[in-house]
């Protein structure tokens, strides 16, 4: 890929990793499990959201972990595509993976609703308002970010192992 693209491609994506972790951080600062489940106190609600806020929160450290290191890179005088292609690929398979394929599966993707203007999220459990707007506002950061950065889902280690870097 040129890099001019990386280059463009690596601040597009720190832009959107930057509002995701904008709008995740001040839920978790804001919410906890005796918050989310004050309405129903039962085991399933529990579980559910013990599992949707560590969801969370290892998205937000993914997520500002590579909102540091597309920083970096932007700021180095000469810009490094190699590295640059290194970091899109982890931001690729820790970020949007994350966000799509959560560890506690609270949530996941439909993709027939994804072609009826309908969300395409589902819960597992039924969330309340504000856990489940949190969800569908990055949502589309994360959507963006898989369609620009699809390339790195495979592509880029093939082309890495014919080259015979690691």
């Amino acid at each position: 890929m040129p890099s001019a693209n990386v280059k463009t491609l690596t601040e597009t994506t720190q832009t959107k990793l930057k509002d995701a972790v904008n709008q995740i951080e001040p839920f978790l600062n804001n919410y906890s499990v005796v918050q989310l489940t004050s309405n129903d106190n039962g085991e399933d609600a529990q579980t559910f959201y013990k599992g949707f806020l560590s969801d969370l929160r290892h998205l937000l450290v993914f997520s500002e972990v590579s909102v540091e290191k597309l920083g970096v890179l932007l700021r180095r005088p000469n810009f490094d595509t190699d590295y640059a292609e290194r970091v899109l690929y982890e931001v690729y398979h820790q970020c949007v993976s994350a966000f799509f394929y959560p560890k506690n599966e609270c949530y996941s993707e439909d993709g027939r609703y994804a072609y009826t203007g309908q969300d395409a999220i589902r819960f597992r459990y039924k969330p309340i308002r504000e856990a489940r707007e949190i969800i569908l506002s990055i949502s589309k950061n994360y959507e963006e970010l898989r369609d620009e950065l699809a390339y790195y889902e495979n592509d880029y280690m093939t082309q890495r192992r014919m080259q015979g870097q690691k």
